[in-house]
């Protein structure tokens, strides 16, 4: 089945990336239907920030293609993916430190700025128009996520829940078809991580997300598919039922059989304060 035929948005297939020697993914592949929520799980070192550079334009495969609507592309860099409609947040959020909260939005509404964001924050462009309208785009966008009263402060003095928010909102607020997630929930208390698996399933309404996560907890309650990864390879694949029960899976994060009584893994007690990190 085409990924035309099948409604995929992103299809990723054989997609191999090696690093010399190393081959750090190998013939992975990937489907995203719009407004899903895709998990990629795994033990650290399995791949998963490597597939998601891929995705995002920051990585060019060794071998492989993405399709994106139905669409072969050819592989390009992350603003050539941001202007086709995929926005990411970064395990560690990225914001400019020397930008205000606004500022660091504006950076990401670049796909709706005619000239560039990097031009409208430099003075070096002249589209007044676009400035007034990307700045009211992202003061609405942090006013959708909570922190609209911190838009003239620097990141560095909000508090990290905060900072997530505004990396969020960096991210959604060019409205992309496709947002790619690295680790949300890093860092974040119970009752945030709460917080965020509703804003993931509002984010679903509108946008496809793959979701990169160690918190198993949050993977479960929000993916409508996963996908495991482990030394580079896709080891499983399902709806979070099956992956629960899939006994390649516990061995990849446990080492040993399924059944082990061990907290880690995809069975893990999301009370237990040992599921979060495989």
């Amino acid at each position: 089945m085409t990924a035309t035929a099948a409604g995929d948005l992103l299809k990723a297939e054989d997609i191999t990336v090696r690093f010399g020697g190393l081959t750090a993914l190998d013939a992975v592949g990937l489907d995203v239907a719009p407004r899903s929520v895709v998990g990629l799980i795994g033990p650290n070192g399995a791949g998963k920030t490597t597939l998601f550079n891929v995705l995002s334009g920051v990585l060019r495969p060794t071998e492989g293609t993405l399709t994106w609507k139905g669409v072969p592309v050819p592989a390009r860099r992350a603003h050539h993916s941001a202007r086709a409609g995929i926005s990411r947040t970064f395990q560690g959020l990225n914001l400019f430190p020397q930008l205000t909260v606004l500022d660091n939005v504006v950076v990401g509404a670049d796909r709706t700025a005619r000239g560039g964001a990097f031009s409208l924050l430099t003075g070096l462009g002249h589209h007044h128009r676009d400035e007034r309208l990307l700045r009211e785009r992202a003061l609405a966008a942090l006013d959708s996520f909570g922190v609209a009263e911190h838009a003239h402060r620097l990141p560095s003095t909000l508090p990290y829940g905060l900072q997530k928010q505004v990396a969020l909102a960096r991210a959604c607020v060019s409205d992309p078809e496709l947002l790619l997630l690295d680790e949300p929930a890093s860092g974040l208390s119970g009752d945030q991580v709460d917080a965020l698996a509703e804003q993931i399933h509002t984010f679903s309404r509108d946008m496809a997300v793959v979701l990169v996560e160690h918190h198993m907890d949050l993977v479960m309650r929000v993916c409508d598919h996963i996908v495991v990864l482990d030394f580079g390879e896709v080891i499983a694949t399902g709806t979070p039922e099956e992956i629960r029960a899939d006994p390649a899976v516990t061995r990849a994060y446990l080492g040993n059989p399924a059944g082990d009584p061990s907290t880690e893994g995809p069975n893990a007690d999301p009370d237990s304060g040992n599921g979060d990190t495989p």
